[in-house]
C-alpha cells in the first residue's frame, strides 16, 4: 500500500488526494480520511523531504481526526434528521391534498367588502380579497395580515383551514379570499382597524414562490438602490412606499379642492409640443410625423392662452427635462402642477402661492386618514406658519457670504477650477451667480422656514419673465420667485409674465427664438393684454417635503432619471 503524503505548506485538505504530487495539508485530516492503518509521510514545505511523522505529531493528529469524525457523525445525523423531516413533510403534504375546504352553505351569507369599509360590519360574516402581507404559523394556527390596497386586516385560520395543501405552502404575497366573522379585538390588544377576521373558509387565488424567488429574498431594506429601482413594482408593496403613494393621491385631491375653492379651473394642455419654454438644452426631441417636436418642459404658455376665456387656470401635467442631473431632487419626468392668474401683481402672486400651499396642508391635516399618513412618514411635521419669509436674491447673496457658504469657481466653459493643491477652488458668491442647489439648500436648512427667494437677474431666467426697471447702468432683475422648503429646497418657481407685445418680441430676439412658432402665444398681448403671472410646483418635491423623504425618487410611482427608464 502506498504511503499517504502530507505537505504542511503546499498541500490541500480540500483538493489533495494524498499522493506525492497532490498531498494533503494536515496529518489530522489524512488520518480522518485514510484511517490509522495507513502509512504517512510528511514534510514542512516543498523544499524538504518526506519523512515519517513523529509520535507527538501523530498523537496530536489523532485528536484532530477524532474531532473531524465527531463533526462528520453530527452532520450525518443532521442530514438524516432533515431527510426524515422532509419525508414526514412530504407525506403530510401528500395527505393534505386530499383535504378540500368547502364553504358552509348553512352559514349566513358573507358581505363582500374592501378592508377600509369593514368597521360597520363587525360581528357579521364578511368576504375579503387581498394579498398576504405578513404570515406567522404556530401549531394548528395561521396568523395572516391581509393587504388589499385600502388597508390591512388581521386574520386567524385554525382547524381544517390550516391543514390543506394551500395552507401548508402559503407564503407572503400570495393572493387569497378569506371568509369569516369579523370580531373587535379584546380590550388591551391591538390590530389594524381594531378588529380581526376569524376565518371559516378561504381559498388561494394566486401563489407566490419560495426559495431564491421568495419576495423577502428579492426585496428587503438592505437591497442595493439599483436593485430596488429594478424591482420598483415589488417595492411598492411595502408599507412605507405604498404610504407615500397613498399620501401623493391625497395631496393631488387636496390641491384640486383648494383650487376649486379659489375658483381656479383645471385644464389639460398637450405633452407633445413644438415650442420651448425653459431653454432648448433641456428638451427631449422626437419625430412627429416628419416634423420636429418635443416633450413639454412646462404647460405655462398654454395656460396663459386660457386666461381670457376661462379665467384663472391650473393643470396637473407631466413635464420633461433632459438635464443630466443626478441630484436627490431632480427627475427627468415629473408631475408639474402649474397655474396662471390674470390681473395680479407680483405681491399678489406670492400671496397666492403661499395661500395654496397652506390651504392644501390644512385640508390634509384635517382629514384623519391623511393626517395619520403624514404622522407615520414625518412624525415631527409642523404646518408652515404664514407669512413666509421673503428674501431678495441680492440679500441671499450677501447672506451666503456672511455665513461662509461658498461655491466652486468655474471657467468660461463651466468646468471647475483647481487650486495649487489640486482641490476645487471655492469662492464667495457674487451678484449674477446662479445660486447652486447645495448652497441654496444649506441656506434654507439653516434658516429652517419656508423662504420666497425673489428678484433674480434677468440673464438667469426664462425669456417670458417680466423685468424690473433697472437703474441707469444697473443690472436688470425680474419679478420672479422660488419657494424654498427645508430639507428639499425649491418646490415652486414662479414669475410675472411679460404683458407688452414689443417687450416680448425683443425677448424673442435677444434669446434667438424665432417668433413664428409662438404666434398663438404672442397673440395674447395683441388681443387684450393684461398683467398676469404664474408658477409651477413640483409635486414630487412638495411630497418629499411633506413626507420627509430623502429623494424625490421615492415620491414617484415609477421614477425616471438619467439612465433610468425601467421598469
Amino acid at each position: 500500500m502506498s504511503a499517504i503524503h502530507i505537505d504542511e505548506t503546499a498541500g490541500s485538505d480540500t483538493t489533495g488526494t494524498g499522493t506525492a504530487d497532490q498531498p494533503y495539508q494536515s496529518l489530522g485530516f489524512a488520518l480522518f480520511t485514510q484511517g490509522a492503518a495507513a502509512s504517512f509521510l510528511t514534510r514542512k514545505d516543498p523544499s524538504g523531504t518526506y519523512e515519517e511523522p513523529t509520535q507527538s505529531s501523530v498523537k496530536k493528529a489523532k485528536k484532530t481526526a477524532e474531532g473531524l469524525e465527531k463533526k462528520r457523525k453530527k452532520a450525518d445525523e443532521l442530514e438524516r434528521a432533515e431527510n426524515e423531516e422532509k419525508e414526514k413533510r412530504d407525506k403530510v403534504l401528500e395527505q393534505s391534498k386530499k383535504i378540500v375546504l368547502v364553504e358552509d352553505a348553512s352559514l349566513p351569507k358573507a358581505a363582500k367588502a374592501k378592508i377600509v369599509h369593514l368597521e360597520p360590519l363587525r360581528s357579521q360574516r364578511v368576504r375579503v380579497f387581498g394579498w398576504v402581507h405578513r404570515l406567522r404559523v404556530q401549531k394548528g394556527l395561521i396568523f395572516i395580515v391581509l393587504r388589499d390596497g385600502t388597508g390591512y386586516l388581521q386574520a386567524l385560520l385554525s382547524g381544517t383551514a390550516t391543514q390543506t395543501y394551500e395552507a401548508l405552502t402559503l407564503g407572503v404575497e400570495c393572493s387569497v379570499e378569506l371568509v369569516g366573522i369579523l370580531q373587535a379585538v379584546p380590550e388591551g390588544k391591538t390590530a389594524p382597524g381594531g378588529h380581526e377576521l376569524i376565518v371559516d373558509f378561504w381559498r388561494l387565488i394566486g401563489g407566490s414562490p419560495g426559495g431564491d424567488e421568495a419576495f423577502s429574498t428579492r426585496v428587503n431594506e438592505k437591497s442595493d438602490p439599483s436593485i430596488q429601482a429594478d424591482l420598483r413594482h415589488l417595492v411598492m408593496r411595502g408599507e412605507t412606499a405604498s404610504s407615500v403613494l397613498r399620501l401623493r393621491a391625497a395631496v393631488m385631491s387636496a390641491f384640486r379642492q383648494t383650487y376649486a375653492t379659489n375658483s381656479i379651473m383645471e385644464v389639460t394642455p398637450p405633452c407633445l409640443v413644438q415650442t420651448q419654454v425653459e431653454g432648448g438644452a433641456t428638451l427631449f426631441k422626437l419625430d412627429y410625423y416628419g416634423q420636429p417636436a418635443f416633450l413639454t418642459q412646462s404647460s405655462q404658455l398654454y395656460l396663459e392662452t386660457c386666461l381670457p376665456s376661462l379665467g384663472d387656470v391650473f393643470c396637473v401635467q407631466e413635464s420633461f427635462r433632459a438635464e443630466n442631473s443626478h441630484t436627490r431632487r431632480h427627475l427627468s419626468e415629473y408631475t408639474h402642477l402649474e397655474a396662471e392668474l390674470a390681473f395680479i401683481d407680483f405681491n399678489d402672486l406670492m400671496h397666492h402661492i403661499e395661500s395654496i400651499i397652506c390651504e392644501t396642508v390644512d385640508i390634509l391635516l384635517a382629514n384623519p386618514a391623511t393626517a395619520a399618513l403624514i404622522k407615520q412618514l414625518n412624525p415631527t411635521f409642523q404646518p408652515p406658519v404664514r407669512p413666509f419669509m421673503r428674501l431678495s436674491y441680492a440679500d441671499a447673496i450677501a447672506w451666503l457670504n456672511e455665513h461662509g457658504i461658498q461655491h466652486p469657481d468655474e471657467d468660461a466653459d463651466g468646468k471647475a477650477i483647481l487650486d495649487d493643491k489640486g482641490q476645487v477652488k471655492m469662492v464667495d458668491h457674487a451678484v449674477g451667480d446662479d445660486i447652486a442647489e447645495a448652497a441654496e439648500r444649506q441656506m434654507t436648512d439653516i434658516i429652517g422656514t419656508p423662504i420666497f427667494l425673489h428678484g433674480f437677474p434677468a440673464e438667469l431666467k426664462a425669456f417670458y419673465m417680466k423685468k424690473i426697471p433697472a437703474k441707469e447702468g444697473g443690472k436688470t432683475f425680474t419679478e420672479s420667485c422660488d419657494l424654498l422648503m427645508p430639507n428639499v429646497g425649491e418646490i415652486v418657481g414662479g414669475s410675472m409674465r411679460i404683458d407688452d407685445m414689443d417687450e416680448l418680441i425683443a425677448a424673442y430676439k435677444r434669446e434667438g427664438i424665432p417668433t413664428e412658432p409662438y404666434y398663438w402665444f404672442t397673440d395674447q398681448r395683441k388681443y387684450g393684454t393684461c398683467e398676469h403671472g404664474g408658477y409651477g410646483l413640483g409635486v414630487e418635491r412638495f411630497l418629499a417635503w411633506l413626507a420627509n423623504r430623502f429623494t424625490v425618487r421615492e415620491c414617484s410611482l415609477y421614477p425616471r432619471w438619467p439612465g433610468r427608464a425601467t421598469p
